[in-house]
């Protein structure tokens, strides 16, 4: 495998990782939406992954799907609530707090790695041409 394999399939990882916190900021900034496009609360979003098994780029990752999460929505007694069933519950996103922190500090060690490899298969070119000098 060449060093600019190395650095593509690095590349390949950062963005996908980059999509996963965009997901998961999207997730973050909705966890309070009660009503979202399709009438309902906002549904939390999962970024699934699957490797790359041909071409140059053999052995990265990119996103396979982004689907919905099916964990029921939270029901909350607020009988005053614009959004409240005729029993005085509200309905809020499925939305976790905690989980979605610790899938992003995941998803943020998993972009600093990929750019320590991305850097260090760079350094390794960089010194190949110097000792071409």
């Amino acid at each position: 495998m060449s060093l600019l394999n190395v650095m593509k399939i690095s590349a390949s990882g950062m963005s996908a990782e980059r999509l996963r916190m965009d997901t998961i900021a999207d997730n973050l900034a909705n966890a309070n939406t009660t009503r979202a496009a399709n009438g309902g609360p906002y549904q939390r979003k999962i970024v699934i992954f699957e490797p790359i098994l041909q071409g140059e780029l053999r052995g990265g990752t990119r996103v396979a799907r982004i689907e919905r999460d099916t964990t029921p929505f939270r029901q909350v007694y607020e009988p005053g609530h614009p959004n409240a069933d005729s029993s005085g519950y509200v309905l809020y996103p499925n939305v976790d707090m905690a989980h979605e922190m610790v899938d992003m500090i995941t998803a943020s060690r998993a972009y600093e790695a990929n750019i320590t490899a991305f850097n260090a298969a760079k350094g390794m070119v960089m010194r190949a041409l110097e000792i071409g000098r």
